[in-house]
């Protein structure tokens, strides 16, 4: 393992200028959000709005909810707002109606629309730091325009990085990519615990979601509502199921390996209900540091944004005068076979990965429509995944088989198969 490939995970100097501020001259790092209208983008703009010293929203981009990204531009002065739904005019209105509404002059951003939108505000020249807080493997286009115009990645677009693999750590410098998730930010911050030769292996918490316990056979009876239950996060339709199926646990084994070059055998997960240890590393020694915070995602966005130095203020600690129980589970693999699926994909091929994460998507909406039982979700994603030949769907895109260069049109064409051949099952 080798610290540093994508992030630098190194303590700031003592008595060093704080690394919050981007500039030399102590300006403010100015912040891109793509996905500013989600979940991760809200509370990023929170983040941003409770420390104007040290960061300014300049950028941002949305998608079906015009209305509110307008409000946001309005409200943040943006330089530049992109919507991958809304025409210029539509979005040029929408930012008029929103400064009305508010009492304050119309600002004139530039505006960008369309498919493309987003990537175009990841290189806005004006901003130094991008938020990737959309969801989905949509998000690659715009990891890659960020780290291309070499601005810092705060990632919390993990699909981004698990279907772009090799592309993403090819363009990403050492220290640009800093990670979001609150799992992977856990473990960057116990990372700088030890050297790259003591660690040993690293440990994913994951909640259990509204399913823990259940088996098998329970989980084909689940409803779509019962789904969206999370006990702890509140996230969109996609991620909440996720996280009730493990996929999302799933996903985030293969972004620790590859953010931090750990292999894939000494990376495990481990039932955590409380979600208040986030992630652990176990050194040589035997040592595990952990981090716990109550569970919060604005920690690790403000981090994220930060890297390296701490936000003071960003979120509530835990509370060490009241009587707490933590617990820790084995993971059921027979009910939740998702990490053991997610692991054989993508020691595959490049691409097995953007085959695994397409047709879950899939199957998500399936299950949500009434399509197929909640088990039937991680089936469906083994049963395609296991039906993948790169070399035969690759070639007959006109890609060939692709070994070390992977391109962003041979990701999509092995997506584009995977949607095709989840859809011909149900």
């Amino acid at each position: 393992m080798t610290h540093g490939s994508l992030t630098d995970y190194t303590l700031p100097a003592a008595g060093a200028p704080s690394a919050s501020n981007a500039h030399d001259d102590g300006a403010p790092r100015a912040v891109a959000l793509i996905g500013s209208t989600g979940s991760i983008g809200t509370q990023g703009l929170d983040v941003i709005a409770q420390d104007p010293a040290r960061f300014r929203a300049v950028a941002l981009s949305g998608g079906a909810n015009t209305g509110l990204l307008a409000e946001q531009a309005v409200r943040v002065g943006a330089e530049a707002v992109g919507s991958a739904t809304a025409t210029e005019d539509e979005l040029r209105a929408a930012i008029a109606d929103a400064a009305a509404r508010l009492g304050v002059p119309a600002p004139r951003p530039a505006l960008f629309t369309g498919p493309t939108a987003a990537e175009r505000i990841a290189a806005w020249e004006g901003a130094d730091t991008v938020l990737n807080g959309i969801t989905g493997s949509i998000g690659l286009r715009p990891t890659l325009a960020a780290l291309h115009a070499g601005h810092r990645l705060a990632l919390a677009n993990k699909e981004s990085l698990i279907v772009g693999g090799a592309l993403v750590k090819a363009a990403a410098a050492p220290g640009q990519l800093v990670p979001v998730d609150s799992e992977h930010s856990a473990l960057a911050q116990a990372l700088r615990g030890g050297t790259a030769d003591e660690v040993r292996r690293l440990v994913l918490t994951a909640s259990g979601g509204p399913f823990r316990g259940l088996d098998r056979a329970a989980l084909a009876e689940v409803t779509p509502a019962q789904a969206l239950a999370h006990p702890t996060w509140d996230m969109g339709r996609v991620v909440t199921t996720n996280s009730a199926s493990l996929v999302n646990k799933a996903l985030e084994v293969i972004e620790a390996h590859l953010l931090f070059d750990v292999p894939l055998e000494r990376i495990d997960v481990v039932v955590h209900p409380q979600s208040v240890v986030h992630s652990m590393v176990e050194f040589t020694d035997g040592s595990t540091l952990a981090q716990a915070s109550p569970p919060d995602m604005r920690l690790p966005i403000a981090l994220g944004l930060a890297w390296p130095s701490r936000v003071p203020g960003a979120a509530a600690g835990c509370d060490w005068t009241r009587a707490a129980t933590w617990t820790f589970e084995p993971l059921d693999e027979d009910a939740f076979p998702a990490v053991r699926a997610a692991k054989e994909a993508a020691a595959a091929s490049p691409t097995h990965m953007a085959v695994f994460n397409a047709v879950n998507e899939e199957a998500v909406d399936a299950f949500h429509d009434g399509r197929i039982r909640f088990d039937a979700i991680v089936d469906t994603v083994r049963a395609v995944v296991g039906e993948y030949e790169p070399a035969r769907v690759l070639g007959a895109a006109g890609h060939g088989h692709v070994a070390q260069d992977l391109t962003v049109e041979a990701v999509l064409a092995a997506e584009d198969w995977a949607r095709t051949a989840a859809r011909a099952r149900w």
